[in-house]
């Protein structure tokens, strides 16, 4: 890791803020991009909120949600992000050969068409900043445009993890497979 590994007891009062929500809170601890973000902890307290709606609350089923976190580590190749998502989107009932197909790059094998919209358009907004017409409008009828302005935060929420992760080379514990690090 790039920046050192701080203890409990050299937090700031404002680090020890931010750090005590994280760790009562939904995640149950602190790690991950979270390592990285309480040297900021005003900006910690603001991603940890965000994420909280992002990834708890918003309006995309989880199950979609956790498909397209495994997009986005994927093309960040965020091994923390995979650590932590692949295990739950199967736990979600996202099949196995779709998980190993997004771990690979490739296109999966879909037998869910809310799979493929959603795959499809996260991966055509990571690749070109924006969606075609047609994607949009197939992510619209799947979540209305709650759901759209939704899932595109999630893109940028769990992007912004990932380059927290991969600037500051915070490694994944092991017990995953991290399919690039084959």
């Amino acid at each position: 890791m790039r920046l050192p590994e701080i203890s409990y007891d050299q937090l700031d009062d404002a680090q020890k803020v931010a750090y005590d929500r994280i760790a009562s809170g939904a995640r149950g601890g602190v790690g991950g991009p979270f390592k990285a973000l309480l040297t900021s902890p005003e900006l910690c307290a603001r991603v940890e909120q965000l994420g909280v709606f992002i990834r708890y609350e918003c309006s995309v089923p989880m199950r979609l949600r956790e498909l397209a976190i495994l997009c986005v580590g994927q093309h960040w190749k965020a091994s923390i992000e995979w650590h932590a998502h692949a295990p739950i989107a199967a736990k979600q009932g996202v099949p196995q050969a779709v998980i190993d197909a997004i771990g690979q790059g490739q296109t999966p094998p879909f037998t869910e068409d809310a799979d493929r919209i959603v795959h499809d358009f996260v991966r055509v907004l990571l690749r070109e900043g924006k969606v075609p017409d047609a994607t949009f409008a197939a992510v619209q009828g799947l979540f209305g445009n709650k759901g759209a302005v939704e899932l595109t935060g999630l893109v940028g929420y769990y992007s912004l993890l990932a380059m927290q992760l991969n600037t500051f080379q915070i490694p994944a514990p092991g017990g995953v497979p991290i399919p690039w690090e084959k």
